[in-house]
Protein backbone atom coordinates (compact mmCIF):
# COMPACT_ATOMS: atom_id res chain seq x y z
CA UNK A 1 0.00 0.00 0.00
CA UNK A 2 1.13 3.31 -0.32
CA UNK A 3 4.04 5.20 2.17
CA UNK A 4 5.94 7.85 1.97
CA UNK A 5 9.78 8.89 2.62
CA UNK A 6 11.96 11.77 2.87
CA UNK A 7 14.33 9.95 0.65
CA UNK A 8 14.48 7.53 -2.02
CA UNK A 9 14.22 4.11 0.01
CA UNK A 10 17.10 1.97 -0.41
CA UNK A 11 15.68 -1.32 -1.91
CA UNK A 12 14.44 1.00 -5.06
CA UNK A 13 17.74 2.80 -6.37
CA UNK A 14 18.87 0.29 -8.50
CA UNK A 15 15.56 -0.51 -9.46
CA UNK A 16 14.61 3.05 -11.22
CA UNK A 17 18.08 3.37 -13.38
CA UNK A 18 16.50 -0.27 -14.78
CA UNK A 19 13.38 1.90 -16.19
CA UNK A 20 12.40 3.07 -19.75
CA UNK A 21 10.24 4.92 -19.62
CA UNK A 22 8.85 7.46 -16.67
CA UNK A 23 6.96 11.31 -16.36
CA UNK A 24 7.69 14.86 -15.59
CA UNK A 25 4.79 16.80 -14.39
CA UNK A 26 5.31 21.14 -13.59
CA UNK A 27 2.79 23.35 -12.98
CA UNK A 28 2.97 27.46 -13.30
CA UNK A 29 1.80 29.63 -10.70
CA UNK A 30 -0.52 30.77 -12.19
CA UNK A 31 -4.61 29.64 -11.59
CA UNK A 32 -5.38 30.11 -15.06
CA UNK A 33 -1.74 28.50 -15.78
CA UNK A 34 -1.40 25.00 -17.44
CA UNK A 35 -0.24 22.05 -16.22
CA UNK A 36 1.84 20.07 -17.98
CA UNK A 37 2.86 16.17 -18.17
CA UNK A 38 5.65 15.13 -20.48
CA UNK A 39 6.75 11.55 -21.10
CA UNK A 40 10.58 10.63 -21.22
CA UNK A 41 12.20 7.81 -22.41
CA UNK A 42 15.63 6.58 -23.10
CA UNK A 43 18.61 5.72 -20.64
CA UNK A 44 19.80 9.06 -20.28
CA UNK A 45 19.06 9.53 -16.47
CA UNK A 46 20.40 8.86 -12.95
CA UNK A 47 19.76 8.85 -9.51
CA UNK A 48 23.68 10.45 -7.67
CA UNK A 49 22.18 9.92 -4.12
CA UNK A 50 18.69 9.06 -2.28
CA UNK A 51 17.64 13.20 -2.25
CA UNK A 52 18.73 13.73 -5.73
CA UNK A 53 17.81 12.81 -9.61
CA UNK A 54 18.61 13.88 -12.75
CA UNK A 55 17.70 13.50 -16.33
CA UNK A 56 18.87 14.84 -19.73
CA UNK A 57 16.41 17.02 -21.43
CA UNK A 58 16.44 16.53 -25.33
CA UNK A 59 15.13 19.29 -27.23
CA UNK A 60 11.14 19.02 -28.22
CA UNK A 61 8.79 21.48 -29.63
CA UNK A 62 7.64 22.70 -25.95
CA UNK A 63 9.58 23.69 -22.92
CA UNK A 64 6.97 23.74 -20.39
CA UNK A 65 9.21 22.15 -17.61
CA UNK A 66 12.15 24.85 -18.24
CA UNK A 67 9.70 27.71 -17.68
CA UNK A 68 8.35 25.93 -14.87
CA UNK A 69 11.18 25.50 -13.27
CA UNK A 70 12.92 28.53 -14.26
CA UNK A 71 9.92 30.87 -12.83
CA UNK A 72 10.12 32.97 -9.84
CA UNK A 73 8.93 31.48 -6.44
CA UNK A 74 7.96 27.88 -8.78
CA UNK A 75 10.40 25.07 -9.21
CA UNK A 76 7.84 23.09 -8.12
CA UNK A 77 8.43 19.14 -10.37
CA UNK A 78 7.32 15.55 -9.82
CA UNK A 79 8.48 12.95 -11.37
CA UNK A 80 6.93 8.91 -11.74
CA UNK A 81 7.48 5.64 -12.45
CA UNK A 82 5.59 3.10 -12.98
CA UNK A 83 6.50 -1.08 -12.84
CA UNK A 84 5.48 -2.60 -16.06
CA UNK A 85 6.78 -6.15 -15.61
CA UNK A 86 7.60 -7.91 -12.37
CA UNK A 87 5.82 -6.68 -8.77
CA UNK A 88 3.27 -3.99 -9.46
CA UNK A 89 4.64 -0.47 -8.51
CA UNK A 90 4.35 3.45 -8.57
CA UNK A 91 6.98 5.78 -7.40
CA UNK A 92 6.61 9.13 -7.34
CA UNK A 93 9.71 11.86 -6.53
CA UNK A 94 8.90 15.10 -4.99
CA UNK A 95 10.80 18.45 -5.17
CA UNK A 96 12.46 21.64 -6.69
CA UNK A 97 13.89 21.33 -10.18
CA UNK A 98 17.02 23.09 -11.67
CA UNK A 99 17.59 23.88 -15.27
CA UNK A 100 21.50 23.34 -15.97
CA UNK A 101 21.84 24.87 -19.52
CA UNK A 102 23.43 23.39 -22.31
CA UNK A 103 26.28 26.07 -22.62
CA UNK A 104 26.44 27.16 -19.05
CA UNK A 105 29.80 26.11 -16.74
CA UNK A 106 26.59 24.37 -14.58
CA UNK A 107 26.12 22.14 -17.10
CA UNK A 108 29.62 21.20 -17.99
CA UNK A 109 30.49 20.69 -14.86
CA UNK A 110 27.01 18.13 -14.54
CA UNK A 111 27.94 16.16 -17.61
CA UNK A 112 31.61 15.85 -16.34
CA UNK A 113 30.73 14.73 -12.74
CA UNK A 114 28.43 12.00 -14.05
CA UNK A 115 30.08 10.75 -16.94
CA UNK A 116 26.85 12.18 -19.11
CA UNK A 117 27.19 10.99 -22.67
CA UNK A 118 25.44 14.13 -24.75
CA UNK A 119 24.02 14.12 -27.96
CA UNK A 120 22.93 16.45 -30.62
CA UNK A 121 19.67 18.21 -29.39
CA UNK A 122 20.55 18.19 -25.46
CA UNK A 123 19.29 21.22 -24.83
CA UNK A 124 19.78 20.61 -20.80
CA UNK A 125 20.08 18.57 -18.17
CA UNK A 126 17.33 18.89 -14.69
CA UNK A 127 18.33 17.94 -11.87
CA UNK A 128 16.19 17.00 -9.09
CA UNK A 129 16.73 18.02 -5.10
CA UNK A 130 13.91 15.57 -3.70
CA UNK A 131 12.11 16.67 -0.28
CA UNK A 132 9.70 13.86 -0.65
CA UNK A 133 9.29 10.15 -2.06
CA UNK A 134 5.76 8.12 -2.57
CA UNK A 135 5.29 4.52 -3.19
CA UNK A 136 1.64 3.12 -4.01
CA UNK A 137 0.42 -0.24 -5.48
CA UNK A 138 0.14 0.01 -8.99
CA UNK A 139 -2.20 -2.88 -9.05
CA UNK A 140 -4.38 -1.59 -12.17
CA UNK A 141 -1.07 -0.88 -14.49
CA UNK A 142 -1.06 -2.92 -17.12
CA UNK A 143 1.93 -5.33 -18.24
CA UNK A 144 3.65 -4.06 -21.36
CA UNK A 145 6.35 -5.99 -22.97
CA UNK A 146 9.35 -3.32 -23.52
CA UNK A 147 10.47 -3.76 -27.36
CA UNK A 148 13.29 -1.33 -28.29
CA UNK A 149 13.71 2.87 -27.47
CA UNK A 150 12.72 4.94 -30.36
CA UNK A 151 15.98 6.97 -31.39
CA UNK A 152 14.05 9.18 -33.73
CA UNK A 153 14.73 11.78 -32.27
CA UNK A 154 18.28 11.46 -32.26
CA UNK A 155 18.62 10.76 -35.78
CA UNK A 156 16.40 13.79 -36.60
CA UNK A 157 19.20 16.30 -34.66
CA UNK A 158 22.24 14.64 -35.43
CA UNK A 159 20.94 14.88 -39.09
CA UNK A 160 20.67 18.66 -38.33
CA UNK A 161 23.73 18.99 -36.81
CA UNK A 162 25.19 17.65 -39.46
CA UNK A 163 23.61 20.25 -41.87
CA UNK A 164 24.53 23.21 -39.77
CA UNK A 165 28.61 21.92 -39.58
CA UNK A 166 28.61 22.02 -43.67
CA UNK A 167 27.71 25.45 -43.07
CA UNK A 168 23.87 25.59 -43.48
CA UNK A 169 23.31 28.10 -40.83
CA UNK A 170 19.77 28.24 -40.62
CA UNK A 171 20.41 24.78 -39.27
CA UNK A 172 21.86 25.97 -36.07
CA UNK A 173 19.85 24.33 -32.47
CA UNK A 174 19.88 28.16 -31.42
CA UNK A 175 18.07 29.23 -34.28
CA UNK A 176 15.74 26.06 -33.23
CA UNK A 177 15.27 27.07 -29.27
CA UNK A 178 14.40 30.43 -30.28
CA UNK A 179 11.57 29.25 -32.34
CA UNK A 180 10.24 26.62 -30.13
CA UNK A 181 11.73 27.31 -26.42
CA UNK A 182 11.76 30.87 -25.88
CA UNK A 183 8.34 30.73 -23.99
CA UNK A 184 5.64 28.62 -22.66
CA UNK A 185 2.19 27.84 -23.87
CA UNK A 186 1.10 30.75 -20.97
CA UNK A 187 3.72 33.23 -21.78
CA UNK A 188 6.39 32.23 -19.44
CA UNK A 189 9.43 32.79 -20.45
CA UNK A 190 11.67 29.37 -21.45
CA UNK A 191 15.28 28.90 -22.39
CA UNK A 192 17.87 32.00 -21.83
CA UNK A 193 19.39 30.83 -24.81
CA UNK A 194 16.90 30.73 -26.82
CA UNK A 195 15.88 34.35 -25.98
CA UNK A 196 19.27 35.61 -26.40
CA UNK A 197 19.68 33.67 -29.95
CA UNK A 198 15.46 34.76 -30.66
CA UNK A 199 16.93 38.95 -30.08
CA UNK A 200 19.89 38.07 -32.04
CA UNK A 201 18.62 36.62 -35.45
CA UNK A 202 15.15 38.58 -34.92
CA UNK A 203 13.54 35.01 -34.52
CA UNK A 204 9.60 35.41 -33.66
CA UNK A 205 8.44 32.86 -31.48
CA UNK A 206 6.30 30.02 -32.43
CA UNK A 207 2.57 30.44 -31.52
CA UNK A 208 1.61 27.55 -29.12
CA UNK A 209 -1.95 28.07 -28.01
CA UNK A 210 -5.42 29.74 -30.15
CA UNK A 211 -7.97 31.54 -29.53
CA UNK A 212 -8.95 34.28 -27.63
CA UNK A 213 -7.61 33.06 -24.18
CA UNK A 214 -4.10 32.61 -25.74
CA UNK A 215 -1.63 34.88 -23.87
CA UNK A 216 0.78 36.77 -25.10
CA UNK A 217 4.59 36.12 -24.84
CA UNK A 218 5.66 37.86 -21.78
CA UNK A 219 2.24 38.78 -20.66
CA UNK A 220 0.79 36.31 -18.46
CA UNK A 221 -0.05 38.90 -16.12
CA UNK A 222 -1.58 41.42 -18.41
CA UNK A 223 -5.13 40.59 -18.42
CA UNK A 224 -5.36 40.65 -14.74
CA UNK A 225 -4.18 44.49 -15.19
CA UNK A 226 -6.59 44.84 -17.87
CA UNK A 227 -8.94 43.54 -15.60
CA UNK A 228 -7.98 45.64 -13.09
CA UNK A 229 -8.00 48.93 -14.97
CA UNK A 230 -11.54 48.09 -16.50
CA UNK A 231 -12.82 47.81 -12.72
CA UNK A 232 -11.73 51.06 -11.94
CA UNK A 233 -13.09 52.66 -14.78
CA UNK A 234 -16.29 51.67 -14.14
CA UNK A 235 -16.01 52.78 -10.28
CA UNK A 236 -15.72 55.90 -11.99
CA UNK A 237 -18.69 55.96 -14.17
CA UNK A 238 -20.71 55.04 -11.54
CA UNK A 239 -19.50 57.91 -9.45
CA UNK A 240 -20.08 60.00 -12.36
CA UNK A 241 -23.75 59.00 -12.39
CA UNK A 242 -24.40 59.16 -8.75
CA UNK A 243 -23.59 62.85 -9.16
CA UNK A 244 -25.92 63.53 -12.39
CA UNK A 245 -28.78 61.53 -10.39
CA UNK A 246 -28.66 63.81 -7.64
CA UNK A 247 -28.36 67.18 -9.20
CA UNK A 248 -30.09 66.69 -12.64
CA UNK A 249 -33.36 68.54 -12.05
CA UNK A 250 -35.44 65.77 -13.45
CA UNK A 251 -34.70 63.54 -10.53
CA UNK A 252 -35.93 65.88 -8.08
CA UNK A 253 -38.47 63.88 -6.49
CA UNK A 254 -36.13 61.03 -5.69
CA UNK A 255 -35.49 61.01 -1.90
CA UNK A 256 -32.21 60.39 -2.37
CA UNK A 257 -31.75 62.61 -4.78
CA UNK A 258 -32.74 65.46 -2.40
CA UNK A 259 -30.55 63.87 0.26
CA UNK A 260 -27.57 63.95 -1.99
CA UNK A 261 -28.10 67.82 -2.94
CA UNK A 262 -28.16 68.38 0.65
CA UNK A 263 -25.20 66.94 1.28
CA UNK A 264 -23.19 68.91 -1.75
CA UNK A 265 -24.69 71.89 -0.88
CA UNK A 266 -22.39 71.81 2.64
CA UNK A 267 -19.29 70.72 0.89
CA UNK A 268 -19.58 73.57 -1.04
CA UNK A 269 -20.73 75.93 1.67
CA UNK A 270 -18.02 74.86 4.58
CA UNK A 271 -14.82 75.80 4.34
CA UNK A 272 -13.22 72.95 5.62
CA UNK A 273 -15.41 70.74 3.08
CA UNK A 274 -16.65 68.47 5.13
CA UNK A 275 -20.78 68.06 5.81
CA UNK A 276 -22.04 68.06 9.17
CA UNK A 277 -23.20 65.02 10.66
CA UNK A 278 -26.27 65.95 11.42
CA UNK A 279 -26.49 66.62 7.38
CA UNK A 280 -25.63 63.34 6.81
CA UNK A 281 -28.39 61.73 8.53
Amino acid sequence: MGAFFEEIPENVMDWIVKQKVFWVSTAPLSKNGHVNVSPKGGDCFGVPNRRSFWYMDMTGSGNETISHLLEPGNGRITILFNAFEGPPRILRLWGKGRVLENGTPEFDSMVAAHNIITMPGTRSVIVVDIHQVGTSCGFQVPFFAFVDHRRVLEEHFRKKADRYERGNEKESMDRYWALKNAWSMDGLPGMQRAMRAGKEFSIEPAKKMVGKFAPKNGGSGKGSVELHVAYVVIALLAALLAILAATHPAFEYFPAQRRMQGLLSQVTARPNGFPSAVGML
